[in-house]
């Protein structure tokens, strides 16, 4: 008897978690387009402009900071990630796996996995923010860490479970979504901006430098925040996305494309998300400080409406959905590697839950651009490990895929190079005060040289046991 039923359908969803992406799975370039334009010009861009503006960034560092970060985050993806996912064709967890040995990919996968929910709940209470509005609910303010009422735990919950249904479906329906919702996104995020220019004094092409600025982006901070430079836009634009490129979670999605080049397809997330979309919301802000002051709530669904009427808010919520979707999906992914015989679809339910009530606390929001830096700092040294194994190993005479080819469950080459890699990071930060912003660089070529060093000592010890 032939079953039909929900859970069946959902149970023969193949995300080929152990497996390569066969060929006829492949996608092509508009699949990549929509979904990189689609996830950057998300949720996290109603958070990160106006943050900037908050930490008194200037003008010059907000056009130059974000030209040449956006750059050097599209080579990463496009040089670095790329190339080992189109060649290699496995979830960065698979791959881990045979480089790692399973117990300390399952240390890695948890760890993974919770920074994905975490970074998934930041971008559902963005959602909740305008899903709020016809309701009345108390919105959080910058200094907000806990939840502000049983209204805006409620309104969480239910936008947690929406985006939560669409990661269950799998990839597919996430390209379908963000390819769908990319376009009117952009649109809504460049009229809102342009639509409130005349009220900061902006009516032609001649006065914007002038009015950004004195009236947008002064390079004053706001009360308690501290100050950022052009290289604190530079560098949080580059390694904003650590994790995806450096980091290699990307893998996960770039397995699909038919050619390493659609790596560069990440230029529309980068450009037209987070070059126009964070400089559009931080002119939105800009008006909202100009109309509220600086005392009042930091909701970016109010700051969308503020500008933009029914039609910002709703980006507002749509926006969240873009970014949180393909960010359960991930997670879900890191967490069902822990045990490939749990159903996916039901890790990423339980994942959903847990993101949801993640984003219970404003902090996640108030704090994001903490948050960012420092999740991609943590994820960062297995991209290193990944890197060195793929490219540099054979040069050197050394085994890739060690753990797999040596049948060991912990290489310790890759978990030293990821523990002392976080251990030197905290050390720059504490004793020379290295702010997180900055030490995604240094630590990339900590991990590769731990991770080298270490690789040699382990197998060449082998080589002689085996000889013996």
């Amino acid at each position: 008897m032939k079953k039909n039923t929900i859970i069946d359908k959902l149970d023969a969803i193949d995300e080929f978690e152990r497996e390569p992406i066969p060929e006829s799975k492949l996608k092509k370039l508009k699949s990549f387009i929509g979904m990189y334009a689609g996830e950057h010009t998300a949720g996290t861009e109603f958070v990160i402009g106006p943050l900037f503006v908050a930490h008194g960034a200037s003008a010059g560092a907000i056009v130059g900071g974000l030209f040449f970060g956006n750059l050097l985050a599209v080579l990463s993806w496009g040089f670095l990630t790329a190339p080992i996912a189109a060649k290699k064709r496995l979830t960065l967890y698979f791959q881990l796996e045979k480089i790692c040995g399973k117990h300390l990919v399952k240390i890695y996968n948890l760890v993974n996995g919770l920074m994905f929910c975490f970074l998934a709940g930041s971008m559902v209470a963005v959602s909740a923010t305008a899903v709020g509005i016809p309701f009345d609910i108390a919105m959080p303010t910058l200094n907000d860490w806990l939840p502000t009422s049983i209204g805006w735990i409620i309104v969480v919950l239910l936008v947690g479970f929406v985006i939560t249904i669409v990661a269950i479906l799998g990839y597919e329906q996430v390209s379908r979504f963000a390819n769908l919702a990319a376009p009117w996104m952009i649109l809504v995020f460049i009229a809102a901006a342009f639509a409130v220019m005349p009220e900061l004094g902006i009516n032609s092409f001649g006065n914007f430098w002038e009015i950004a600025e004195t009236k947008i982006w002064t390079g004053v901070p706001i009360e308690g925040q501290s100050k950022f430079t052009f290289w604190h836009i530079m560098f949080f634009a580059w390694f904003a996305n650590m994790a995806m490129h450096i980091g290699m979670a990307d893998l996960s999605i770039f397995r699909y494309a038919k050619k390493w080049q659609y790596g560069f397809s990440s230029a529309t997330g980068m450009y037209v998300g987070h070059y126009i979309a964070w400089m559009s919301s931080g002119i939105l802000y800009a008006y909202t400080l100009s109309m509220h002051g600086s005392g009042g709530e930091f909701a970016p669904g109010k700051i969308a409406y503020d500008a933009a009427g029914l039609a910002g808010a709703v980006c507002v919520i749509i926006a969240g959905w873009t970014t949180a979707n393909p960010t359960i999906y991930r997670a879900g992914l890191a967490f069902q590697s822990i045990n490939p015989k749990w159903k996916r679809w039901k890790v990423t339910l339980i994942t959903g839950l847990v993101t949801s009530v993640a984003a219970f606390f404003p902090a996640l929001v108030m704090k994001l651009l903490d948050f960012v830096a420092i999740y991609g700092f943590v994820l960062m040294p297995m991209g290193a490990v990944i890197f060195i194994d793929f490219y540099i190993m054979r040069k050197l005479k050394l085994h890739d895929y060690y753990a797999e080819k040596a049948a060991v469950n912990f290489n310790w080459a890759a978990g030293l190079a990821w523990f002392f890699t976080l251990i030197a990071g905290l050390a720059l930060n504490i004793f020379l005060g290295v702010e997180v912003f900055f030490l995604g660089l240094p630590g990339w070529f900590i991990a590769a040289a731990i991770f080298i060093v270490v690789s040699y000592i382990i197998q060449k010890r082998d080589f002689l046991i085996a000889t013996n």
